[in-house]
């Protein structure tokens, strides 16, 4: 797998250099949309992580006028917490952000994550529990887990937001779009309660005051 790296920050790129190679991924790196477009027009990469701000012009640009069309999968450096440009970057197509600073540990975890999904490798694991994507089952060391179909949904939901938290208000409104009943706080947490007696407590992170999270160590 061939990852390009398009970013300034030269400290940034030979510390994921690093890990991204001993990780077994191909790696290269570029500083400009100017030197990114000579890179691709000569190679291929897999999946590029894309900073938005660079020295000769708008990473969100490059990504509209001439990464998307050729169909890359696409992660977005912001520096900011900026949420309309990260809505944007999404709505194109990107297939995730992460906000700097951030954790090699998690920004390993995202490209994986995007990688299996374009690999469609169905079955996701995390510790003991295996969640087919695909079928929709759950499994605890090999042994079904017998969820309600709105359990289900919700442990899915956490399942595709790996390593990053799914915030209490999202899950309400899942739960409303999903049901059509008007549900309060109170109701998440008996519904996350319900899922942990299932599939154990080792599983889903609470992140007090924000919401759940559940994490899956890098490959």
């Amino acid at each position: 797998m061939n990852i390009l790296l398009v970013e300034d920050n030269l400290t940034i790129v030979k510390g994921l250099e690093y890990a991204f190679q001993s990780n077994g991924y191909a790696f290269h790196g570029t500083g400009t949309v100017r030197d990114t477009k000579k890179y691709l027009e000569q190679q291929n990469a897999d999946l590029i992580v894309l900073d938005i701000a660079l020295p000769d012009g708008n990473g969100l640009r490059l990504y509209e006028d001439y990464i998307r069309a050729k169909n890359i999968s696409t992660i977005f450096l912001t520096a900011e917490d900026d949420e309309e440009i990260v809505v944007k970057g999404l709505n194109l197509g990107a297939d995730d952000y992460i906000t700097k600073p951030f954790s090699t540990k998690e920004l390993m975890a995202r490209v994986n994550r995007v990688l299996m999904r374009n690999r469609k490798e169905a079955i996701v694991r995390v510790g003991q529990v295996a969640f087919d994507l695909d079928k929709m089952i759950v499994t605890r060391e090999g042994n079904p887990v017998n969820l309600t179909s709105l359990e289900l949904k919700l442990l899915h939901l956490l399942f595709l937001n790996l390593n990053k938290v799914v915030s209490r208000n999202t899950i309400l409104d899942k739960i409303w779009e999903w049901t059509g009943n008007d549900v309060d706080d109170h109701t998440v947490t008996v519904y996350l309660k319900r899922i942990r007696e299932k599939i154990g407590n080792d599983v889903i992170v609470t992140v007090k005051g924000i919401g759940y999270r559940i994490d899956q160590d890098e490959k």
